[in-house]
């Protein structure tokens, strides 16, 4: 997979999508941006910024959306022009899938749209990299339906987030079986390190989730072989206008992904072990 002059597979430097879960300010953005740009040189990983113009699958009526289309993909131009870094934005309509082309490099399907077609194929269609979430509903062999929508446009540049299923009311657990899974199709696997410890509106009208738990999840997806990470991250979480719950402290992800890189470059250098499934097993081994 190729995101502007990134490429995204197996012996590739870890990419790692993370930005504020939604556009709030100029500024909050645009500092946001730069400390992550800072540390991609740092540490030597693949950044994609990304941060949404509008988030319209919020919970509430009244919970915060962003600036909207036109103001929210002028502020992702101009950190993309300024830092010379991909930018990635969630759609939701057909209709903003021609104007979203024009500036970012990724267009990202919502997990609730995973499997609206003409949105998928609307978005493949501007021939930019399409990243879908696999919805919190979906089987991941069933998520392979989803990459062909894409893939039948010509277009190849083509990933899928895995970010947990729905378990239960409020609550999601993340399946590493998917992981190879979805790999299995010949394309990239990218695990969301937030949206997997959500507890989806599980807080009176917006939802809450469990910070504390991010890395266990993400280091287990990195050594299951994830090839990329998503990560939603904020100066002030506490007050952040969407998802402040699962958000990370920016403060804290400097640490953060050195431990995520030791983890995926040690993955990445191991054999596969190919055990076979049941009834195909070769002569078993006889034991005196």
């Amino acid at each position: 997979m190729k995101i502007a002059n990134i490429t995204v597979g197996p012996n590739e430097p870890l990419l790692i999508i993370a930005g504020p879960c939604v556009i709030e300010s100029w500024e909050t953005t645009y500092n946001t941006a730069c400390a992550l740009q800072d540390l991609s040189r740092q540490l030597n990983f693949s950044l994609v910024f990304k941060s949404s113009f509008d988030k319209a699958n919020r919970t509430s009526f009244n919970s915060f959306r962003g600036p909207g289309l036109e103001n929210g993909l002028d502020i992702l131009l101009k950190i993309k022009q300024k830092l010379d870094i991909p930018v990635l934005s969630d759609i939701h309509e057909e209709a903003q899938c021609a104007p979203a082309g024009k500036v970012l490099d990724v267009l990202q399907i919502p997990a609730f749209l995973c499997r609206q077609t003409d949105l998928v194929v609307a978005a493949a269609k501007t021939m930019k990299a399409v990243n879908i979430k696999k919805g919190q509903f979906v089987a991941p062999q069933d998520i392979l339906h989803s990459i062909a929508k894409v893939t039948e446009q010509g277009n190849k540049n083509v990933s899928v987030t895995e970010r947990g299923t729905t378990f239960g009311y409020n609550n999601l657990v993340v399946d590493m079986r998917s992981i190879p899974i979805i790999q299995a199709s010949g394309y990239p696997l990218i695990f969301d390190a937030t949206h997997s410890v959500q507890l989806p509106s599980a807080a009176g009208g917006v939802s809450s989730g469990q910070r504390q738990y991010i890395p266990n999840l993400t280091k287990a997806a990195l050594a299951a072989g994830a090839q990329g990470l998503f990560m939603e991250v904020h100066p002030n979480p506490d007050q952040a206008l969407s998802d402040g719950a699962t958000q990370i402290p920016l403060n804290y992800v400097k640490d953060f992904i050195q431990q995520c890189l030791a983890i995926y470059n040690v993955a990445q250098s191991l054999p596969a072990i190919n055990l076979p499934e049941q009834g195909k097993c070769s002569q078993p081994i006889a034991i005196k």
